[in-house]
């Protein structure tokens, strides 16, 4: 029996030995401390002096060489390597062993052509141009994962590549990104946007689709001009136009699927100058998403046929230009299913289940995140940044949003985490 009762112990300390040295041998990355590095005092003050700094001096889309610049200088300053110019004024960091397996995330960089109404000290400084998004946010925040992750470097089973992309509103800047192959060997691709709808410390999301795709187009429909009191001897380009965006209407309504959500907006209407004078043309303008590419796409056709069908009724001809080159249509953001079961498990563990909500309604909405996710896995999150105050005017696209800084720290961590225990992962068992 005693025997018996030495072997055992034997047996088990030989076992708790191996344990040990398993432990030993593979690099534990502290997840959990992630949030606690991003709160401390040290790392708060740096971002907050950060995401000042550029929103004080807000760029438009690839014209973000300050803001390049600043990126640059700061990960030099943490000693993070990176190519730039990548899409014009993008910057591509790197963290890691600098070896497979790739996992980026992604940061946009540009401001919006908008007058900051809001009065504090640290206004923009450019007028007619404002960070109405929350981008200088985005950028703040994962130069703050930069700084976190590096500090953890040789823990890194892999690379974390961080892209700091230009030109998010309408310039389709991602593309870019993508077409100069900055993401060649990425296996996955994360990218957090604020929500000043949503508490500090929440996140939402969902997998499938969570934002549409989102085009633009113009007509220009040429009729014949002449006096108003005459209609007889002109073409009215005013009266084809109105058919025409009626029309238009009819594609929502009496074409889409009720179950396939869809949009066409009129939003631009411009034609004449007096008020006894039919013009020669009338120029209207607007916008058609949808949450399937098929549906987009089938959009994007009947909305050119019904334009040049409807003028051609009232005796006009129209063109329509969708503005394939300089303001390209943005795919549906569709998030990959094993992408979303892992973000809830770091989000729901690093937060609390009742902080993460996993079926969020999807938005009519548009991100170039898309471009991403059409070429490798993606997935897109909102994170809470509401104001304590809750005001009515704390919306994206508005001249008088503000950030309610003290969110910061949640989207460090999350990038961080997000990365890193993805790479974990997929060094794990098979």
């Amino acid at each position: 029996m005693y025997s018996s009762f030495k072997f055992k112990h034997f047996h088990f300390f030989i076992i708790f030995i191996f344990i040990l040295h398993v432990f030993a041998a593979t690099p534990i990355l502290s997840f959990n401390n992630f949030l606690e590095s991003a709160k401390s005092p040290e790392v708060f003050d740096w971002m907050i002096s950060i995401r000042r700094k550029i929103h004080e001096n807000p760029e438009l889309g690839y014209q973000e060489f300050e803001t390049s610049e600043l990126i640059r200088s700061e990960l030099d300053k943490l000693g993070i390597s990176y190519k730039h110019p990548v899409a014009v004024t993008g910057v591509i960091g790197f963290i890691g062993n600098g070896m497979s397996p790739f996992v980026a995330l992604r940061a946009d960089m540009d401001a919006l052509a908008m007058q900051e109404m809001v009065e504090w000290e640290h206004k923009s400084k450019v007028p007619g141009k404002m960070h109405a998004c929350g981008h200088d946010a985005h950028v703040t925040m994962l130069l703050g994962a930069a700084k976190i992750l590096k500090e953890h470097e040789k823990e890194i089973q892999g690379t974390v590549v961080l892209v700091f992309q230009p030109a998010e509103e309408g310039g389709g800047g991602a593309k870019k990104i993508v077409d100069a192959g900055a993401l060649e060997n990425v296996t996955a691709i994360f990218g957090l946007h604020i929500a000043p709808e949503l508490p500090i410390g929440e996140v939402a999301s969902k997998s499938g689709p969570i934002l549409a795709g989102s085009g633009r187009f113009e007509a220009k429909i040429n009729g014949k001009g002449g006096h108003a009191a005459i209609p007889q001897k002109s073409i009215d380009p005013i009266l084809a136009a109105s058919n025409v965006i009626i029309s238009l209407q009819h594609l929502v309504s009496r074409e889409a699927d009720p179950l396939d959500s869809q949009v066409v907006t009129i939003a631009m209407f411009q034609g004449g100058s007096a008020f006894n004078v039919i013009p020669d043309y009338v120029t209207i303008g607007g916008t058609f998403r949808a949450f399937s590419k098929q549906s987009f796409n089938q959009l994007r056709q009947r909305i050119e046929e019904v334009i040049v069908g409807q003028a051609a009724v009232q005796r006009c001809n129209a063109t329509v230009n969708f503005f394939d080159e300089s303001k390209p249509s943005y795919p549906p953001t569709v998030n990959n299913g094993d992408l979303h079961e892992h973000f809830v498990n770091v989000a729901v563990d690093m937060l609390g289940i009742n902080k993460v909500d996993s079926v969020t309604q999807p938005s009519m909405g548009a991100e170039d995140f898309s471009f991403y996710q059409e070429v490798i896995p993606g997935y897109f999150f909102m994170l809470g940044m509401q104001n304590a105050s809750n005001n009515r005017f704390d919306s994206l696209h508005s001249p008088y949003l503000t950030i309610n800084e003290d969110g910061l720290p949640y989207g460090v961590p999350l990038h961080a985490s997000l990365a890193s225990s993805y790479l974990l992962k997929l060094h794990g068992p098979k």
